[in-house]
């Protein structure tokens, strides 16, 4: 059976190395990504991928996440796995230098974005009775040096953790599994502990938040 994966999540290394993974699993897949709107930071295009069916996505309108679910369907023919990565990019700076417009970037899209696609998601979870709900995020010391001040990536990070944790608490209630994955190190290995999770999900997957990293030794 095809499975019907999306992704969703802002072009970074960790996004990339869970499509790589993605794509050594099926024919096709669908993505999503956040636009790079701060200043100061030049956006390049996402690198086209020969399995990748690229979806558009305002993250900061509620309309276009309904849109996005309902394109992925209709590419897909339904979305089974849904893996929503956040890795919101660091920006160093200090709170009296913070340009307003990128407060705006950071609240709209990687925080508030988060918010209207899962709705989007768990409501046609629920209305099939199935589904996984995959929450991926970087731990903190994967991200900045020591010393280093990211209030803005670390802020949108900090409520991704924090809807993840409250997802997770209510899982067992809702007729589709939630999976969470917490991680630093090796990306590309942090990916393939990722997709072998997903692979081998059961019901005692459902509200668990994986764990992986140098002290972790592969422990949920």
């Amino acid at each position: 059976m095809t499975r019907g994966i999306l992704i969703a999540g802002n072009d970074s290394s960790l996004t990339r190395a869970v499509e790589a993974e993605v794509t050594s699993r099926v024919e096709q897949y669908t993505a999503a990504f956040i636009p790079n709107r701060f200043s100061g930071i030049t956006a390049s295009p996402v690198p086209a991928k020969e399995k990748r069916l690229p979806l558009d996505w305002n993250p900061s309108s509620p309309i276009s996440a309904r849109t996005l679910v309902l394109a992925a369907e209709n590419r897909l023919e339904t979305i089974d796995e849904a893996i929503l990565i956040c890795s919101p990019p660091v920006i160093i700076c200090g709170a009296s230098d913070l340009p307003l417009s990128d407060v705006e970037i950071m609240v709209n899209d990687h925080i508030k974005g988060w918010f209207f696609l899962i709705k989007e998601l768990t409501a046609i979870f629920k209305n099939r009775k199935q589904g996984l709900l995959a929450l991926v995020y970087p731990g903190n010391n994967a991200r900045i040096k020591k010393g280093s001040s990211d209030i803005l990536g670390s802020s949108a990070l900090a409520s991704f953790r924090a809807l993840t944790k409250n997802l997770l608490a209510a899982a067992a209630s809702e007729p589709y599994t939630t999976t969470g994955f917490s991680g630093s190190g090796n990306e590309a290995a942090f990916a393939s502990f990722i997709l072998k999770k997903i692979d081998e999900a059961d019901k005692s997957s459902n509200g668990k938040l994986h764990k992986f990293g140098r002290f972790s030794f592969f422990k949920n």
